[in-house]
């Protein structure tokens, strides 16, 4: 019997030393088609800006210094937002939101107004002749009612250091989506960024809660944003596509827009309505 399993292993031994194990096999892929890919904000009381770039395949040439950033954006397209009759276009001109950190290449110097639930509606025409549409509207803020800096009860070096619970009031009659952004000591620092709906509730109060991570003096930045269903998505689906895409076995994911026309693009189109608490924990 051992005999019989020791030929065997030999047998085993012997076709596996026969095979190639490091053969290369050349897989041939589709050519990529470039899409537009929209990025649109609107941030009452902040002009009308759009960025508007180009998707590319995962093994094409990021542009190089010398093509930067133009070798990304997509020029020479007429852009116009219609709100309440008005059109306000869009100037093929570079603009920057140093709050966000956002570039853009699209703006006009007119502000977006702050009404509620009357839908804003975008057009682009690119230079080959197709279109995109997408439309939106701005949500009631939701405000922040409360932070709480709560420390552990306990003598031990790692009690020192406190969480923050942040309480709103959520309106039960609706569903509404909600992302949550935490940033500590600045807004270049971020700690949390997520989206949730009014469904992981029963009541309407919510509260979003960190770890035990803040020592006494740190800054705590809450921001609380309602977004629309479609944004929801969209980060949700970005957010899945990253990580498809950082994943050799993964299913490829793909990002839900909310742009639609001829042109075939992708991105987003919406409103950014929030509220924001700045903290500092004290004992």
């Amino acid at each position: 019997m051992t005999r019989n399993i020791l030929l065997a292993i030999v047998a085993i031994a012997t076709v596996a030393s026969a095979c190639n194990l490091e053969q290369e096999v050349e897989i041939t892929l589709p050519e990529y088609d470039s899409r537009p890919v929209i990025e649109a904000y609107l941030e009452p009381g902040k002009p009308f800006r759009l960025l508007i770039t180009r998707s590319d395949g995962y093994f094409d040439e990021f542009p190089s210094i010398d093509n930067f950033p133009g070798g990304l954006l997509y020029d020479s397209a007429q852009v116009s937002i219609t709100h309440q009759g008005v059109a306000y276009e869009l100037d093929n001109q570079l603009a920057f939101d140093p709050t966000a950190g956002k570039l853009y290449n699209y703006a006009s110097s007119a502000t977006v107004p702050e009404n509620v639930g009357e839908p804003f509606e975008l057009y682009i025409r690119f230079p080959d002749g197709t279109e995109a549409f997408a439309e939106t509207s701005l949500l009631p803020r939701v405000p922040i009612d409360s932070v709480v800096i709560e420390f552990p009860e306990g003598d031990m070096p790692e009690d020192t250091l406190a969480r923050a619970l942040t309480y709103f009031t959520d309106d039960p009659s609706q569903v509404n989506f909600y992302r949550r952004v935490l940033h500590a000591g600045s807004l270049d620092s971020l700690q949390q960024d997520f989206v949730a709906d009014d469904q992981i509730v029963d009541d309407s109060l919510i509260v979003f809660g960190t770890g035990f991570d803040y020592a006494e003096g740190d800054t705590v930045i809450n921001t609380l944003y309602h977004i629309t269903e479609p944004y929801a998505t969209f980060l949700e689906s970005l957010n899945a596509a990253v990580s498809a895409n950082g994943n050799p076995f993964g299913q490829p994911s793909p990002v839900i827009s909310n742009i639609e026309g001829s042109a075939n693009a992708l991105g987003i189109f919406t409103g950014l309505i929030y509220d924001r608490r700045i903290d500092i924990v004290e004992q």
